[in-house]
């Protein structure tokens, strides 16, 4: 395939509108039960009058799903059961024609244990080079090289029949690569450029700071510094490659870094590294009016060093779904036992949830939507013999994994299977359809039509910077260019601050005009 002429980075990644699909969930265009690009393809329209700017794809590369996708055995093709090369670039320049850009998913830590390279380290030679292999500790061997846990939990190594292990941070199905391997970083940024060279106008990159490994592999609980795999230094230079890639064809970078520190979260932002890169701290806070804006004043704080712009999101794939943490007394967030915690009120979930939505997308910067959100979807309970997620049996089943947040979206009321398709590949719970996109379409008050409105309202804020009001405790209420967000987190109604226009409300106001609880409001000043 020719090279196209690359694009011009007009600067449309720092306020867009991004929009998750996970492709396996989101519609079947074949009937068998299983997301596809058919799928997407047909269901262009709909994303277009949701007003997105891009779609952020999770991984639909070849694979043999021990992860959901994660655990890539071919970069360069389509997982059958969702298409062929030629349907996604078809998918990209129709979603282009519509105005809407492509982002990929890069899995840069690991592999899947199908993987050729793999494959042919298993076998022997100097292919194991390109992953960690080493002999175990104790008198035979016997025990882990060292001490490092899985991300799934167990140790976060496996050993062969000849009696090497070799290194998983996740599952033992998803071997780690060796970074520091001449040929590992080749190979990645050749990826970049297939994709790129497809139409693909960005990437997000998985688990972004966990690469680079200290050489020695030394145990974790000796305590050193910096962490044997964790934000380590030299991956900065990675990046840096990877940037160069990507300003030839003016594309564009979303890291995954979990890090606390935010003066180290800030250096994967400079300007020769990734643009933008997720805001776990905003996903994460509970609802409470303080604990919210010191989240937004700490992000838009860490980005400014740097001219990153803020991104801002609700809930992914990996996380229990808006409505329901929202919907529990207890909001903080816990990917384990919250999902096994405090009975959720849906009705209030749902009130927050919308709320939320239009907090974030107020906000300067990009959002992301993930799949369903839109539609408000709560988690769905997944009985236990459908659990695909290895999160759940590597726990021992303590962790009930992230299939709830990924069932099947529901398209239409009256038709089998919410008109997802075949029989979907996981359980749509009982009343399903009552989210579906045909009927909240026909309704002005549902959460698609707040999510529509929202979006296209949402250039009323301008690019300008937020200037935060005097408010009531639990409120938060701030402006940007000529507009106003107004949220009340607090349990009593507030009254409005001076505007012009209403131009939209989460939830009706009460009978004196005022501001509910859990109640968001948009203003023109």
């Amino acid at each position: 395939m020719g090279q196209p002429t690359p694009a011009t980075d007009d600067g449309w990644w720092r306020s867009a509108v991004i929009y998750q699909v996970y492709v396996r969930s989101f519609a079947d265009g074949d009937g068998d039960g299983t997301g596809d690009l058919a799928g997407v393809r047909a269901r262009l329209p709909y994303l277009a009058e949701l007003g997105v700017d891009a779609l952020w794809f999770t991984p639909w590369y070849r694979s043999p799903m021990k992860d959901g996708g994660y655990d890539v055995a071919d970069y360069r093709a389509i997982d059958p059961a969702f298409g062929t090369l030629a349907e996604a670039e078809k998918l990209i320049a129709e979603a282009r024609e519509r105005g809407i850009r492509t982002i990929v998913d890069i899995v840069p830590n690991h592999v899947s244990a199908q993987h050729p390279w793999f494959r042919a380290a298993l076998a022997g030679g100097p292919g194991r080079e390109l992953f960690h292999f080493r002999p175990g500790r104790g008198e035979h061997g016997e025990l882990p090289p060292n001490d490092w846990q899985s991300e799934f939990g167990g140790p976060a190594w496996t050993r062969l029949p000849d009696g090497d292990w070799y290194l998983h941070l996740f599952a033992p199905e998803q071997p780690d690569l060796n970074w520091a391997h001449p040929a590992v970083r080749q190979e990645h940024e050749d990826i970049l450029r297939f994709w790129f060279e497809r139409g693909v106008a960005g990437v997000r990159v998985d688990s972004a700071a966990l690469l680079a490994k200290d050489p020695e592999l030394p145990d974790v609980t000796d305590g050193r510094a910096p962490h044997p795999y964790v934000d380590r230094d030299e991956l900065h230079d990675v990046y840096r490659a990877w940037r160069a890639v990507a300003d030839e064809y003016g594309a564009v970078f979303v890291g995954e870094v979990w890090l606390p520190d935010t003066e180290r979260f800030a250096r994967y932002l400079r300007p020769d590294e990734l643009h933008t890169a997720f805001n776990f701290s905003f996903l994460t806070c509970p609802w409470d009016a303080d604990r919210l804006r010191t989240s937004i004043d700490d992000t838009l704080a860490e980005h400014a060093p740097v001219g990153a712009p803020a991104t801002w999101v609700l809930c992914n794939h990996d996380v229990t779904r808006t409505v329901t943490r929202y919907g529990r007394a207890d909001t903080g967030f816990d990917f384990a036992t919250k999902a096994f915690g405090t009975p959720t009120d849906l009705a209030l979930g749902t009130r927050r949830a919308r709320a939320a939505a239009l907090l974030s997308l107020a906000l300067p910067g990009a959002v992301y939507v993930y799949q369903g959100e839109e539609l408000g979807l709560p988690e769905a309970d997944i009985p236990l013999d459908r659990i695909e997620d290895p999160m759940h049996a590597r726990s021992g089943g303590t962790d009930p994994g992230r299939d709830g947040c990924r069932v099947p979206l529901p398209w239409a009321a009256g038709e089998p299977h919410a008109g997802f398709g075949g029989d979907p590949w996981l359980p749509q719970p009982d009343g399903w359809a009552a989210y579906a996109a045909d009927r909240q379409a026909e309704d002005p008050g549902s959460m698609l039509s707040l999510y529509r409105a929202a979006i296209r309202l949402r250039p009323e804020f301008g690019d300008g910077p937020l200037t935060w009001l005097p408010a009531p405790d639990g409120v938060l209420a701030f402006t940007r260019a000529e507009a106003l967000c107004v949220v009340n987190l607090a349990d009593t109604p507030v009254d409005l601050p001076v505007h012009t226009e209403l131009l939209l409300h989460s939830g009706p106001l009460d009978t004196a005009g005022r501001l509910p609880g859990d109640t968001a409001v948009w203003l023109r000043a």
